[in-house]
């Protein structure tokens, strides 16, 4: 996790595996954030799939959620609008860890 210098939002590195049989955060490896998702990764989809899961896991509208780097890679750049970095870690740690 890194933040771009605002207290408000964050950068977190995410490795997503598509295909998966069911959409989840696996866990940390290293400083990067490990996920599944159902969708594949034709069109967007898986992109869309987890944009969506992390809204929904930080309690956050899905604008607020974008993809910064990786659109058609497995390891992504996601930009957090709206939560700190220790916001994010907390809702992580108590939900996830």
């Amino acid at each position: 996790m890194r933040g771009p210098g605002r207290a408000d939002s964050a950068l977190l590195r995410v490795r997503v595996q598509p295909r998966a049989f069911k959409d989840e955060l696996v866990g940390w490896d290293g400083a990067t954030l490990r996920v599944r998702v159902c969708a594949a990764p034709v069109d967007g989809e898986a992109n869309d799939a987890l944009l969506a899961l992390l809204a929904r896991t930080f309690r956050l509208p899905r604008s607020a959620v974008t993809l910064v780097r990786g659109s058609h890679a497995r390891d992504k750049l996601v930009s957090i609008q709206g939560c700190s970095l220790a916001t994010l870690a907390a809702r992580l740690k108590a939900g996830l860890l």
